[in-house]
């Protein structure tokens, strides 16, 4: 058994003064228990969360999702570790159903191989998406979303999270239940949708908007579109919380319409995250960085280069959350999208995933599994 004493522990609503015990990478008991036996961490006055979990992330550290191998997915594990985060979900792009699956393959084989961070999963942003809020995805790679056509993606389905699609160019109406009863999260994103057809979708089973303001129908006041839909009803609304993409203004109204427990932080990332500016690649497309804004040549925003300690850092600074408010939009909400309730808290029976950052959102050390990878 080991036990993190000296640590300002951040669970759900409070963060206290506690020792933490935790035994073959399980959280075994969080209380004022004096250590007898047991091998002890010292957090040195520094915080101690859970893990970060990003479910929308396309690379960092100059590894793109689409282009993994054997080799570099594990520098894509580790370049987000440094950020805090310790499970993520690498998040495909519209291209051919080729590149596609090539990428879900390389990750299959390394899923449970990396030493960084922990791979959830894969979320599959396309290809089934609406030309009109294509964004930064390739227009010639859209296909029919269709069961069949999901099927003929990949053919490590388990490994499939998260998938973000059109609901208004759906037209096979057993889509949306199929993939839902798989415990897929379903995602509204890069979408015309109206208010209807996105409340619709929800009915049918989508629990979730993706980089919500971005790609979709905005509100307004005789049609709300996919973000009033999202605003009103319980669902995971992800954001991009750079300053680039939503005005702090605006991802505040979301903040309040959603309340603590439905906002999830990503950081949609591509591979210039964690790198200098120049120029890089997304999906194939040129793209240009500089001073914290990542496009494509038309200006057409192309992901981020934001860092999810960052975007917590944003979240307590910018919208009024407290500390552990911006930790849960960045660990347990994310999880829960995901349908996964064993990662992303400090809570007993949990996976022991945790960071130790301090005042400034500094990352010190990562924990995976009870092990120290950081």
């Amino acid at each position: 058994m080991e036990c993190i004493i000296n640590g300002k522990l951040i669970l759900k609503d409070e963060i206290v003064n506690m020792n933490l015990y935790f035994e073959d990478g399980i959280i075994k008991e969080i209380s004022n228990r004096v250590p007898c036996d047991e091998t002890i961490i010292d957090a040195a006055n520094s915080y101690v969360s859970p893990g970060f979990v990003d479910i929308h992330t396309h690379g960092r550290g100059g590894i793109d999702t689409m282009d993994v191998t054997t080799d570099t997915i594990d520098q894509l594990s580790n370049a987000h570790l440094k950020t805090g985060v310790t499970t993520f979900l690498p998040t495909t792009m519209t291209m051919p159903v080729e590149r596609i699956s090539q990428a879900i393959d390389v990750i299959s084989q390394m899923k449970d191989k990396v030493t960084g961070a922990k791979i959830g999963g894969v979320h599959l942003e396309g290809p089934f998406i609406n030309k009109i809020y294509k964004g930064a995805q390739a227009e010639d790679c859209i296909i029919e979303p269709t069961l069949d056509n999901y099927k003929k993606l990949t053919t490590h389905h388990e490994l499939v999270k998260k998938i973000t699609l059109a609901p208004e160019v759906v037209k096979d109406k057993e889509l949306i239940p199929y993939l839902t009863s798989q415990g897929v999260s379903v995602s509204i994103g890069h979408t015309n949708a109206t208010y209807t057809e996105a409340l619709k979708a929800i009915e049918a089973g989508a629990n979730s908007t993706t980089h919500t303001y971005n790609a979709m129908t905005p509100l307004k006041h005789r049609d709300p579109g996919v973000v009033g839909a999202s605003m009103l009803h319980d669902v995971y609304a992800e954001l991009i919380l750079d300053g680039v993409h939503v005005s702090y203004p605006a991802a505040t109204i979301l903040y309040k319409m959603k309340g603590p427990e439905h906002l999830v932080l990503i950081t949609d990332s591509l591979e210039a995250a964690s790198m200098e500016d120049g120029v890089y690649h997304l999906g194939g497309q040129e793209v240009f960085v500089k001073d914290g804004q990542a496009r494509l040549k038309d200006g057409t925003l192309a992901g981020s280069v934001v860092a999810m300690n960052e975007a917590i850092k944003n979240a307590r600074d910018h919208l009024g959350m407290s500390l552990c408010e911006a930790i849960n939009c960045a660990s347990r909400n994310p999880a829960n999208c995901i349908h996964n309730e064993k990662i992303g808290r400090l809570e007993k029976g949990c996976q022991a995933d945790f960071v130790f950052f301090d005042d400034d959102l500094t990352i010190n050390q990562v924990y995976i599994n009870g092990e120290r990878r950081l």
